[in-house]
């Protein structure tokens, strides 16, 4: 019994640091203006995780501003945006293999690009290629019927939800399976 609560120790403090490590990629926020953000929670039993840059709006035009249209953004701030999926999911029924990507889109008045791209660990979008895109998908833009000062990521339902300023971009995710 003793040799199987030692493992059960040493697996528990895996996951642990494993976690912390994890959550360390974005490092510390203490002196970052745009605090870390982290979205962890389940869609039709599938484990999702993103990790990213909070800006607030601070009145500043975002959209067409601050977040050029027709142009690549890192969708959020710092370091780019990540994505994981436990499993193998479909994206607005586009299959993408389970795994973890740099979060980009493209956004557009009337239409946003949603890139899943298979280099995670980036700086901004300033080394993003598209060549190494996993999966692209359009989605559109709704006007959000309150003010979100501080960019965030949600789950509603069967999607992933971007909210920020006055505006509400969201994604279906169903298990490939």
């Amino acid at each position: 019994m003793k040799s199987k609560n030692r493992k059960l120790m040493v697996f528990a403090v895996g996951v642990v640091l494993l976690a912390a490590a994890a959550w360390a990629e974005r490092g510390d926020d203490a002196t970052r203006k745009s605090k870390n953000g982290l979205l962890r929670g389940e869609i039709d039993g599938i484990e999702i995780v993103m990790e990213y840059g909070r800006p607030n709006a601070q009145d500043r035009k975002i959209w067409g501003g601050l977040v050029p249209w027709d142009a690549v953004w890192r969708t959020g701030a710092d370091e780019a945006t990540t994505i994981s999926f436990g499993s193998a999911v479909r994206v607005e029924g586009e299959r993408l293999p389970a795994g973890r990507y740099g979060f980009f889109t493209v956004p557009g008045t009337e239409s946003w690009t949603l890139i899943f791209n298979n280099i995670a660990d980036q700086w901004g979008a300033f080394g993003y290629d598209e060549k190494e895109d996993a999966l692209r998908v359009e989605v559109a833009p709704q006007s959000a019927p309150d003010h979100v000062e501080t960019l965030t990521f949600g789950i509603e339902g069967d999607a992933v939800v971007l909210s920020w300023e006055k505006m509400a971009v969201a994604f279906s995710v169903q298990s490939a399976d």
